[in-house]
């Protein structure tokens, strides 16, 4: 959040097309507990709420909750230190996921906040 004050915007790579997945940290606690309980040994599992959130989206919910408009940062100005600085490889990748088989063989629904719900809650802000 501080990157974002210091800039004076919030940064989205590119178009911000690119999705993301996101789960609350309570979700995926217990997707990690029913796995351990119910799932079969030598498996993995996707634990994700959101599958597939723009990233562009994710960057105008913070840009709102700061009050600082959402910006495409283009992808030549991507490599350098600049606005994502050591997360520049990250923010640029396209990870939709799916929980669909998690759900259905661990019988695992999410029960709290999407991200773009906490985020607009403010709950990744401090206060005051």
């Amino acid at each position: 959040m501080r990157r974002c004050a210091a800039a004076g915007f919030a940064g989205c790579p590119a178009d911000g097309a690119n999705l993301w997945g996101a789960v609350h940290v309570r979700d995926a606690a217990s997707a990690f507990r029913l796995a351990l309980e119910k799932g079969p040994a030598g498996r993995c599992w996707h634990a994700v709420q959101d599958g597939g959130i723009p990233f562009r989206e994710i960057a105008e919910a913070v840009g709102s909750r700061l009050g600082l408009p959402a910006v495409s940062v283009p992808a030549d100005e991507l490599m350098l230190p600049g606005y994502f600085g050591f997360l520049t490889a990250v923010v640029t990748l396209d990870l939709p996921a799916s929980s669909l088989i998690t759900r259905r063989i661990l019988g695992w629904e999410p029960a709290q906040p999407t991200l773009l719900a906490d985020l607009a809650d403010g709950h990744y802000f401090p206060a005051g």
